[in-house]
């Protein structure tokens, strides 16, 4: 049986922080874990920081499918993705020593750009002008025209991160056990000349979705990948496709998807 008990936490590295996390260390050696410096090494990966940290922890450790992964907050406030707090954290413990884990399974995307390079998002990406004019994208669902946005951008979003930036944009709240992902439009331009779907719509698993950039001058847009921006020169197109790997955090009983959907915005 896999022994769950190698940790790598994951936090921006401060004097105050290192001090406030020492008795968080000890509480984790006593209990019978090892603390590592490589996550490489580590079965569990625990970021602390709130959701942003919780994602950037997934990115940089390259979205591991062999590990748990589990987040806590500094103080007590509502994370999506962290079910402890640094007050509660032997609770995460005991969690996971115990037969009662249970583990979340969030779906997460794969977007290849330009035919080439493939990153792995968990919340969302973006495509978004940088300029002071609107993008034009021929959207292909399965290959198939489906219509020519213009407008700020579009937003393809997982089921867990339709409450962030894709929530901002009216788009619907999507329950992460549906294997689907979803686009939604940045301040589309509709008009008696050009049209748009003017709503949110949810692809299924199996679903391809090709985004096609009209090379009008609007070529360097930015394309933001959970929440971190990157600029790449002659973007020509994004396939966006659910992945097949998933992202494995520890579950909390009686602390739902919507437990803390109703806690964040309710």
């Amino acid at each position: 049986m896999w022994e769950r008990n190698y940790i790598y936490f994951y936090y921006r590295r401060d004097g105050q922080l290192d001090q406030k996390l020492k008795p968080l260390f000890k509480l984790a050696r006593d209990n019978h874990f090892h603390i590592v410096d490589d996550p490489k090494h580590a079965n569990i990966i625990v970021s602390v920081g709130g959701d942003g940290a919780f994602l950037q922890a997934v990115r940089t450790t390259g979205f591991r499918q062999d590990c748990l992964y589990t987040g806590i907050t500094e103080s007590d406030e509502s994370g999506l993705y962290c079910d402890f707090d640094i007050d509660n954290f032997d609770t995460m413990l005991h969690t996971i020593q115990h037969k009662a884990l249970e583990v979340r399974r969030f779906p997460t995307i794969d977007v290849q750009v330009n035919g080439e390079t493939t990153f792995q998002c968990l919340n969302e990406v973006s495509i978004r002008s940088t300029i002071i004019k609107t993008m034009v994208m021929d959207v292909y669902i399965d290959h198939i025209h489906f219509e020519t946005f213009r407008g700020d951008g579009l937003i393809v979003a997982t089921p867990t991160g339709s409450t962030g930036y894709n929530k901002s944009t009216r788009g619907a709240v999507v329950d992460p056990k549906l294997s689907c992902f979803q686009v939604s439009e940045i301040a589309s331009l509709n008009n008696n000349r050009y049209r748009t779907l003017g709503s949110s719509f949810i692809l299924n698993k199996d679903r391809t979705l090709t985004l096609d950039v009209v090379q009008d001058g609007n070529d360097y847009p930015i394309i933001g990948l959970d929440n971190e921006a990157y600029s790449i020169r002659n973007i020509q197109n994004l396939t966006i496709t659910l992945s097949n790997s998933v992202v494995k955090t520890v579950k909390l009983k009686h602390n739902s998807y919507w437990d803390r959907v109703k806690r964040t915005f309710l």
